[in-house]
């Protein structure tokens, strides 16, 4: 299998910029992704944040991309399953899968952040059993014929769910993983995984990978298992330029991730949360120079093939999901740029 090329898409919006405009300048960019032959593009979950993103509803917006285009795939990186009634979940993810003509991924997780949780109402220390119950429910009512379930949060009795998925036994599942004991319970599920390196290093991915994938065979399930890395990734024309342009936006973005993840590690349930503030604290003393060696990948064409492969043979990845502008702050015309440039220059080296 070729080595998968994603964006991950937060539909972003800027100072000054209406929801209107930021809708229109994302979909253009979309647009532009489907004619230049990338392969997925990855759709965020953010809510609650006006001056960041205006992707609250990643179904609705993967539903528009559809109508839009015909090659390019449809991920969804990350649903919160806490967050959603299974049922309605069940029935929405079926109904896209036949308006994309089979072309969705369907990613799901339980984010780390205890906010949203306490906007909707749902205690954040319920995530992990209220992710396990949505996840069951989905995969029921997508097989064939009726089913019931019974459990701590839902009960359904002889439920006949409509429509079925195109993709059988349903859209292909993916789920992120963010704390160590994550991944063997994903990898013993025989399930691809994302990861990430918002609070770590790239290297430090290479345990928790391996526990993954020794999950994964104990379990029997055929082959080693899919890694894919969602990771801020700058293309420029040359080191100097590529190096300079994101900097301001890369080091505000983990500025205000510090002080988010600071946060969320007061709230209730948060898991690890000694830990977890550490990390941001951490986070909010990381230098440019250390982001560029250890959480993102930034160069030319030449650099950013190398530095990739040079994760496939370190620590084993079957695709990216690509931050294009991490932090927001990046010129449309220079995002678009790096897009083309990984699309057409970066990309072929990998087919």
């Amino acid at each position: 299998m070729a080595f998968e090329f994603g964006v991950f898409h937060e539909f972003s919006r800027t100072k000054g910029q209406t929801e209107a405009e930021a809708f229109a300048k994302a979909f253009a960019q979309v647009d532009d992704a489907e004619r230049w032959g990338l392969d997925v593009i990855w759709l965020a979950e953010l809510h609650f944040l006006p001056d960041r993103s205006v992707l609250s509803a990643p179904l609705l917006i993967a539903s528009a991309i559809a109508a839009r285009t015909k090659r390019i795939k449809l991920g969804i990186a990350v649903q919160v399953l806490p967050l959603c009634h299974p049922l309605r979940l069940a029935e929405e993810v079926a109904t896209l899968d036949h308006l994309s003509q089979g072309r969705l991924i369907f990613g799901v997780g339980r984010s780390g952040f205890a906010r949203t949780y306490e906007a909707y109402g749902i205690p954040y220390a319920e995530s992990k059993e209220r992710f396990a119950e949505v996840l069951e429910v989905l995969k029921r009512s997508w097989a064939d014929g009726r089913f019931s379930f019974e459990g701590q949060f839902y009960k359904y009795n002889n439920v006949a769910m409509v429509p079925k998925p195109l993709q059988k036994p349903h859209p292909a599942l993916r789920i992120a993983a963010s704390s160590a004991d994550t991944f063997p319970a994903i990898g013993a599920m025989g399930l691809p995984v994302f990861v990430a390196v918002r609070l770590g290093t790239l290297e430090e991915l290479g345990p928790d990978i391996k526990a993954y994938r020794e999950a994964y065979r104990a379990a029997g399930h055929p082959g080693d298992g899919e890694v894919y890395l969602r990771v801020p990734i700058y293309v420029g024309e040359d080191e100097k330029s590529a190096r300079a342009e994101p900097e301001q936006s890369i080091m505000q973005f983990y500025r205000a991730l510090a002080v988010q993840v600071q946060d969320s590690a007061k709230r209730p349930g948060a898991r690890a949360s000694e830990r977890r503030a550490e990390r941001g604290a951490a986070l909010g003393a990381v230098s440019y120079e250390e982001a560029l060696r250890e959480k993102v990948i930034i160069g030319t064409p030449d650099s950013v093939t190398a530095r990739l492969k040079e994760l496939i043979e370190i620590i084993g990845l079957d695709g990216v999901l690509a931050e294009l502008n991490c932090g927001g702050m990046i010129p449309d015309e220079k995002v678009n740029r790096s897009l083309r440039l990984m699309c057409q220059e970066v990309a072929p080296r990998f087919r």
